[in-house]
């Protein structure tokens, strides 16, 4: 995958509204279809896309209520894999700082909270986290 390009691209602003992530989650579908995806894989990225957006809209504390999602199908001449970019304008965090949750210290807690990273992480090929004062990107990818 030397000369991979941006097959196709759509941007969504979603405003911090309930139910706004399911939008984001059409749209990982169409993608992932069009790349003629697996239907158990689209699940996944779906399944992702949905814990980034509610992780943003909880936590970020972005002073415009929006989060921006970036659908790009990249490959040579092919769709080899779908990158999805969810970022946000707000506070940031340390993502080296996130406690792994533990099971056992989460079926004793009061709240079962706490699961969205390590849930991407396991659903999705590649994670990365950039995050600062201005804000906070995560950029995951699916292959195909």
């Amino acid at each position: 995958m030397a000369n991979d390009a941006v097959l196709r691209e759509v941007s969504l602003t979603l405003p911090m509204l309930p139910d706004m992530e399911i939008a984001a989650s059409k749209t990982a579908t169409a993608m992932a279809e069009l790349m003629e995806m697996g239907s158990d894989r689209i699940d996944e990225v779906r399944m992702a896309i949905v814990e980034a957006c509610v992780n943003a809209f909880e936590h970020s504390q972005a002073s415009d209520r929006k989060v921006y999602v970036t659908f790009a199908v990249i490959g040579d001449t092919a769709p080899e894999k779908l990158q999805i970019t969810i970022r946000d304008s707000g506070v940031g965090f340390k993502p080296e700082a996130v406690e792994e949750p533990r099971i056992e210290e989460k079926l004793r807690a009061k709240s079962k909270r706490g699961w969205g990273l390590k849930i991407i992480k396991g659903l999705m090929d590649e994670v990365a986290i950039e995050s600062s004062s201005t804000g906070t990107s995560i950029v995951m990818s699916k292959y195909r």
